[in-house]
């Protein structure tokens, strides 16, 4: 069992800056890609940024040159740093890590955060 636990959400105005954490534990043997993805009300989930186990990185065109998405190998951990934030950054973010997970047999897992909100006012 893999478990993300996701922090930094919270209220902010526009124009200003959140950071987003997410730490995955458990039996973890090798991380892959991992992501952030988000939900606003009444639309559908969607990328906002991934990178690779190598660093290389994918953003959505809405958050290119706002958003930067991080990691650190050592701490199973993914960052989203978050500048110039719009109302309609407005959504739950959710975090996603895929990998495989320790032990004899090492099997593939996607697992997901509860996700954390983030609230930008006008």
């Amino acid at each position: 069992q893999v478990q993300l636990v996701e922090s930094g959400g919270g209220l902010v105005q526009a124009g200003g800056s959140l950071r987003l954490s997410c730490a995955a534990s458990g039996s973890i043997f090798w991380t892959n890609d991992m992501g952030w993805y988000r939900q606003a009300p009444g639309k559908q989930r969607e990328l906002v940024a991934s990178i690779t186990s190598g660093g290389s990185t994918n953003y959505a065109d809405s958050v290119k040159g706002r958003f930067t998405i991080s990691r650190t190998n050592a701490k199973n951990t993914v960052y989203l740093q978050m500048n110039s934030l719009k109302p309609e950054d407005t959504a739950v973010y959710y975090c996603n890590v895929q990998g495989y997970s320790g032990g004899l047999s090492p099997k593939r897992f996607d697992s997901w955060g509860q996700g954390t909100q983030v609230t930008v006012s006008s």
